[in-house]
């Protein structure tokens, strides 16, 4: 504690903030919020949450690549392209599926590799847009369908965890 005593001739008031209510105060936050996180914060026991980690995509010339836009409240799928309807996408993604699977021999073949189905979507697209392309491409019998999305610049690849 500091006194001033007797007459130095400079008698300026003291302008020293007084810090120890501010960090009294910041003290008894740390500890409130020390013991309402672990309160707020519910989550499933045993639910496993996949990491985030950047795989560059391998293109094969029998994979599909569509791209998908919500323009003014319609949907818009291209194949390559080529702009198509729902029921024009249905028909030739079912006939890329036999043609593929004749080329590689039949359904008998052990080493039968399907075909993957590569989805573009546009940032602003509806996910109905999405979400049905999704699903005409799977009720035609393409069982791997993934998303083609751009990683953040700002960040680096992750190893695989």
């Amino acid at each position: 504690m500091a006194m001033s005593v007797g007459g130095g001739g400079d008698e300026a008031p003291l302008s020293d903030i007084n810090t120890t209510p501010l960090v009294d105060v910041m003290l008894v936050l740390l500890i409130i919020f020390l013991i309402a996180v672990p309160v707020v914060v519910q989550q499933v026991s045993g639910l496993k949450v996949p990491k985030v980690v950047f795989e560059p995509t391998t293109t094969k010339p029998e994979n599909v690549s569509l791209s998908v836009q919500g323009l003014g409240g319609e949907c818009a799928v291209y194949w390559g392209l080529t702009r198509v309807n729902a029921d024009e996408l249905r028909t030739r993604a079912v006939k890329k599926l036999e043609d593929e699977v004749a080329r590689q021999g039949g359904i008998g073949n052990p080493n039968l590799e399907l075909p993957e189905v590569h989805i573009r979507g546009d940032v602003n697209t509806p996910y109905r847009c999405i979400g049905g392309t999704i699903y005409t491409m799977q009720s035609a019998g393409f069982t791997k369908v993934g998303f083609i999305s751009e990683p953040d610049p700002n960040t680096t690849p992750r190893a695989r965890q």
